[in-house]
C-alpha cells in the first residue's frame, strides 16, 4: 500500500508478511482515514507493530478493538481486570507456564474463534528476551504441492482444548463453576472472510485429530502439516521494545511467545476481536505460486 505526507509510514518486516506502522499514537486516538490505513495494512500484512508508543490504558486498547468488530472474551481464563474482554499477560517467577510459550492461533477450539488480537507488552524482561515469532501460514499454503492443497482442501480436524486449558487455568478459578473446555471442528484449510485468501488452519497447541481419519494416519498429516508451518521461510520475530502494540490476524498467522528470560518477568494486556465461524470457499482463487524457495534444512 501507498501513504502520502502526513499518513502513517508501512514498513515491510519481510518479503512474505509483518509489517511496522510509524507515526501513529494509539493513546491519542487515531482519526477514521487513519484507521482505514492501518486496517488495509493489517490485512495486507496479517501482522502490523506499532513502534514508539506510550502506555495504553485498557480503555483505550478496548477503544481500538472495537472499532475492528465485537470483542471475544476467553473461555476459560478467569477475568483479573474490571473489563472481561481484557486479559491480562503476565509471566513471574513463580509462573508454572507462559501465555503463549507453543505455537497456536488464538482460542482455534472456540466455534468462532478471535479475527484480531492486539497486545501492548508494558513490562519487559530486563534481561531481554519474550521476542514473539510469527508463522504466515497463507505462505505455509501456497508453497505445498499442488495435490497436496487439492488432498487438503476437503479435509476438516478437530480443535480442543480438554488437554490444555485445565492445565493452565484451573489453580485461576474460583471454583463454583466447571472450566470451559470448548472444542470445534474448522477446515484444515480456510479461506479468508475479507480478503479471499487461503490459508493453512491447523496448529499444534489445538488441533488434535483429522475428522474422519483414523488416528494414526490424521496424526502422520497433522505432524507434516506442523512442521511445515513452522518453517523458517515462513517466520517473522518481533523484538520488543517499550510499550510496542501488536496487531495481528487469527485468521492468517500462528505466533509463539517465547520464555527465555526466568526469573524475570514480563506483562502486558491482550485484547482479541470476535471472529466468524472458519469456512472454505470451493470457489474461491487458488494462490500464485509462491517466489519462496524452501530450503532443504542443511547446506548442500
Amino acid at each position: 500500500m501507498t501513504s502520502g505526507p502526513g499518513d502513517p509510514q508501512i514498513v515491510p518486516i519481510s518479503p512474505v508478511f509483518g509489517a511496522e506502522i510509524h507515526g501513529v499514537d494509539l493513546a491519542s486516538g487515531i482519526d477514521d482515514e487513519t484507521f482505514r490505513l492501518v486496517h488495509q495494512a493489517w490485512l495486507e500484512h496479517g501482522v502490523v507493530a506499532f513502534r514508539d508508543q506510550s502506555p495504553l490504558t485498557a480503555d483505550a486498547q478496548v477503544e481500538f478493538a472495537l472499532r475492528i468488530g465485537p470483542l471475544h472474551t476467553h473461555p476459560a481464563a478467569p477475568a483479573e481486570h474490571a473489563n472481561a474482554a481484557v486479559f491480562v499477560i503476565r509471566t513471574h517467577r513463580d509462573s508454572s507456564i507462559s501465555n503463549g510459550n507453543g505455537w497456536h492461533s488464538d482460542v482455534s477450539c472456540d466455534e468462532e474463534p478471535p479475527s484480531a488480537t492486539m497486545l501492548q507488552i508494558q513490562l519487559l524482561p530486563h534481561c531481554g528476551g519474550g521476542d514473539t515469532l510469527f508463522a504466515d501460514m497463507e505462505a505455509a499454503y501456497a508453497t505445498l504441492p499442488a495435490t497436496t492443497r487439492e488432498r487438503l482442501c476437503g479435509l476438516s480436524a478437530i480443535h480442543a482444548s480438554a488437554h490444555v486449558y485445565p492445565g493452565r487455568y484451573a489453580d485461576r478459578s474460583d471454583g463454583e463453576e466447571a472450566l470451559a473446555t470448548p472444542s470445534a471442528v474448522h477446515p484444515v484449510v480456510r479461506t479468508h472472510p475479507e480478503t479471499g485468501r487461503r490459508s493453512l488452519f491447523v496448529n499444534p497447541s489445538f488441533t488434535v485429530a483429522i475428522d474422519g481419519m483414523d488416528s494414526a494416519e490424521g496424526g502422520e498429516l497433522l505432524t507434516e502439516l506442523h512442521e511445515h508451518c513452522t518453517r523458517p521461510e515462513f517466520q517473522i520475530r518481533h523484538r520488543w521494545q517499550p510499550y510496542d502494540v501488536l496487531l495481528w490476524d487469527n485468521r492468517r498467522v500462528q505466533h509463539f511467545a517465547i520464555w527465555d528470560y526466568w526469573p524475570n518477568e514480563r506483562s502486558g494486556h491482550r485484547v482479541t476481536v470476535q471472529g466468524t465461524r472458519p469456512f472454505f470457499d470451493p470457489e474461491g482463487p487458488e494462490p500464485d505460486e509462491s517466489p519462496l524457495r524452501l530450503s532443504i534444512g542443511r547446506l548442500a
